[in-house]
């Protein structure tokens, strides 16, 4: 028996995958194609495609960014090209930026 999870999303978050979703079944059917030619085409069952485009935060989020891009739902305002060189300069900037944070341990001064 699976586990039933306790995890609790943000209304924002609910909100921006319930948007992801239908934005994906609206472009699926713009193309005109049935959710099981959809599904095919991304590799998962149709089960899972239905789940998303209802806006199941359960999803896996490499399956649901697939179906996104097969019907031409943008994720980001760019070009894969400008994809890139976002992606180059936030390496670059993690590069910068230390490899973990650690919370100062506050040394309780009891010398009275």
């Amino acid at each position: 028996m699976p586990k039933v999870s306790a995890r609790a999303y943000s209304r924002y978050s609910l909100e921006a995958i319930t948007l992801l979703g239908s934005l994906i079944r609206a472009a699926r059917k713009e193309r005109k194609m049935t959710a099981q030619e959809l599904a095919d085409r991304a590799g998962i069952s149709r089960g899972l495609l239905q789940r998303i485009e209802k806006g199941d935060p359960k999803c896996e989020l490499g399956a649901t960014m697939e179906v996104a891009t097969l019907v031409g739902v943008k994720l980001f305002d760019a070009e894969a090209t400008s994809l890139t060189k976002h992606i180059l300069q936030t390496e670059a900037k993690l590069a910068l930026l230390p490899k973990s944070v650690r919370k100062k341990v506050k040394v309780a001064d009891d010398d009275f």
